[in-house]
């Protein structure tokens, strides 16, 4: 199946170096682009893209809020949205992450993680840049407290969610578990309803303030 992407950054050299990337790669086609971030917001709910790809910085509506509009709390049917930036600013990802982003990049992460991202987007799995995944989790560990699940997690599911908080895929998640890619599937589900979580993300950041990663 072909991911559809909107791309949006205010630079159009960069806007088009980002389509010309990804239109190259097998699966992915480039619907839509938009130089700023309202007309983002205008052409991904028109065109109901798989994955949207929003630069932070942009003018009239910046990609945090743009983000916010189609894949936020409230969002009927959210849109997954992988954020970019040429800024690795820790404030920048927190942010990002909280309006319901599934993934974050920097600029220079390259052709092969850039695709990597949409896929995982567009899979339900996030993908954060690895220079900045731990510690951005670390940073923010500890400075809400974490809602505690009516329901107390099972022991395969403390499992499951040491291995999101490490950044597996479903079926890294799987390979590492001997078990199937639909139970892995059922416990993030199960997760994301015990822990009130909207995306693999928030599971890794409640995991993190709880002292349940693990290392990587």
């Amino acid at each position: 199946m072909t991911v559809r992407v909107v791309v949006a950054d205010d630079q159009e050299i960069v806007r088009t170096g980002l389509a010309m990337i990804l239109d190259a790669q097998p699966g992915i086609e480039v619907v839509g682009q938009a130089g700023d971030g309202q007309e983002a917001v205008a052409l991904a709910r028109r065109l109901r893209p798989d994955v949207c790809l929003f630069d932070v910085r942009m003018p009239r509506l910046d990609g945090i809020e743009a983000t916010r509009a189609v894949a936020g709390p409230g969002v009927a049917s959210p849109l997954a949205v992988v954020v970019i930036t040429t800024f690795d600013l820790d404030e920048y990802v927190h942010e990002a992450l909280r309006a319901g982003a599934r993934g974050f990049l920097l600029k220079d992460a390259g052709p092969a993680l850039l695709t990597q991202a949409v896929h995982a987007a567009a899979n339900g799995d996030a993908l954060i840049a690895p220079s900045v995944t731990a510690r951005l989790l670390a940073t923010f560990a500890g400075r809400a407290t974490p809602v505690q699940p009516v329901d107390p997690l099972t022991e395969r599911e403390e499992q499951v969610l040491g291995a999101v908080a490490r950044g597996r895929t479903n079926a890294e998640v799987a390979a590492e578990l001997y078990i199937t890619l639909s139970t892995v599937k059922t416990h993030v589900a199960s997760l994301m309803a015990k822990l009130g979580a909207r995306n693999r993300v928030e599971i890794a950041m409640w995991a993190y303030e709880t002292g349940r990663a693990g290392s990587p």
